[in-house]
């Protein structure tokens, strides 16, 4: 998995904040829930997870936005899958709209790659989808999902590469490249103009069995 954190720097900025404020305020109530029914003390999710005591006390409490790499490895510890972590369970009605500033953005390491969480939180056991967008050289270097995934990037704008085992393919806009997704695979924004993209990601694609 890659190492991204939560958006929170003023980049024209009061909806990037606002997002990460909505996964914050999620986090630190469900990754309680989840340790206490668990029957866990702080201490012993902290050496389940490798994340420090410390830092888990400052998530339940929403004093911090942790990387998605520790969110990472707490989901690992809790046995439950990253965006089942960032969601609440509350109904939800059929119809429902996402505001722009509500909409959860995840940052690339290298602050040049944004993922906006778009799917919906009830697929995300089998299909989840993103909006990319990318400064020039940013890149996403992930490792693999589940066995039989597959991920498809189709550009609207820019252009980008995938690198995956090795073998590296490239679109512009209006191409769409697809790929197994259950091994290391690097997403880069390739060339001198910013790129958009919608990341489709369906995990156990029979197709792939």
């Amino acid at each position: 998995m890659s190492t991204m954190g939560i958006e929170t720097r003023e980049r024209g900025g009061r909806e990037l904040a606002s997002g990460a404020q909505v996964i914050s305020g999620q986090l630190g109530k469900t990754i309680q829930r989840l340790r206490k029914a668990y029957n866990l003390s702080l201490s012993e999710l902290a050496e389940q997870s490798g994340v420090a005591k410390s830092i888990i006390s400052q998530i339940e409490r929403n004093e911090t936005n942790p990387t998605l790499a520790t969110i990472w490895r707490l989901s690992q510890a809790l046995d439950v899958s990253i965006e089942r972590v960032l969601s609440n369970n509350e109904e939800e009605a059929f119809i429902e709209k996402i505001a722009r500033p509500d909409t959860p953005i995840l940052v690339s390491e290298d602050g040049k790659l944004r993922l906006a969480i778009i799917g919906w939180i009830k697929t995300v056991e089998w299909l989840q989808w993103y909006e990319v967008s990318a400064e020039p050289g940013g890149e996403l270097d992930s490792e693999g999902h589940q066995r039989g995934s597959i991920e498809s990037l189709s550009v609207s704008a820019g252009e980008f590469e995938v690198d995956v085992g090795g073998i590296t393919q490239r679109a512009k806009a209006g191409e769409t490249l697809r790929y197994r997704c259950d091994r290391q695979h690097i997403v880069r924004c390739i060339g001198d103009q910013p790129g958009t993209a919608l990341m489709v990601c369906i995990l156990k694609a029979a197709v792939m069995d």
